[in-house]
């Protein structure tokens, strides 16, 4: 677990907007983190000029709003938090496993327990692009009724806070005696991460595993992989051991 972690577990929660259009979005998604005891406002790519509508929006939650963190890409963003997870409407068979957001937030309370976890928003209009969707270890998604199925940023962001939140309550109500899984272990971050995933497709080349020039195959390959091990995370030893058989591979081929 890394020193900035932080004990009070929505501290270890961060909300990732990707380059949000409207100013009254962001400073309604900072009112809404804040309704919910949150504080953590990432803002990817945002308006050159973020007007005083977002001011507006954000009413009393205006220390939200000024701290936030600008980046100007998502990797920037991401790059020390263990666990990546993205919000979306639009399923597929390469965007992975889609949990509903009940489901997912009591994942991601477990891990945020002892781990810094990101949560992605897309764009007003479009939504995360597919290679933002591939960084996630899962997608969470909010039940909507198909005459009308796509929500407003902010109102997504409330409704994951929200339910975050509710989970904590429900499991005061349980025997916290049993620790979570995650709070023994301690996960690496996704920049970490990004460079097993590089190491791991040239290997896999290298066993022709991947046919050379077969573009479409080793992206089907790396995205399944990312998925499955984006979803629980991978420990510092873990990694050790799969830079080890890299190497063993790398030698054996030469």
């Amino acid at each position: 677990m890394g020193e900035d972690v932080m004990k009070n577990w929505k501290d270890n929660i961060y909300f990732v907007l990707v380059e949000p259009k409207e100013s009254g979005n962001i400073g309604a998604s900072a009112r809404a983190i804040k309704n919910m005891g949150f504080k953590n406002l990432c803002l990817v790519n945002p308006p050159s000029v973020i007007t005083d509508e977002a001011k507006w929006f954000a009413c009393n939650a205006l220390d939200v709003l000024e701290s936030a963190k600008i980046f100007n890409s998502l990797i920037d963003a991401i790059k020390d938090k263990s666990i990546i997870v993205g919000t979306s409407r639009r399923k597929g068979r390469r965007r992975g496993l889609f949990l509903n957001v009940e489901e997912g937030s009591e994942w991601l309370y477990d891990i945020a327990l002892s781990h810094k976890v990101a949560i992605l928003f897309g764009r007003e209009d479009k939504g995360l692009y597919n290679e933002e969707v591939e960084v996630c270890g899962f997608l969470i998604t909010i039940p909507t009724s198909k005459e009308q199925p796509s929500l407003n940023l902010a109102q997504s962001v409330l409704i994951v806070a929200y339910e975050l939140s509710k989970v904590e309550y429900k499991k005061s109500t349980e025997d916290r005696t049993q620790k979570s899984r995650y709070e023994k272990i301690s996960l690496i971050d996704y920049e970490q991460l990004a460079v097993i995933y590089g190491r791991i497709s040239e290997t896999l080349k290298l066993l022709e595993y991947i046919p050379k020039g077969d573009r479409n195959l080793e992206k089907k390959i790396m995205q399944n992989l990312k998925h499955f091990i984006g979803r629980s995370g991978i420990t510092d030893w873990e990694l050790k051991m799969l830079h080890g058989i890299c190497s063993q591979i790398e030698k054996k081929c030469k």
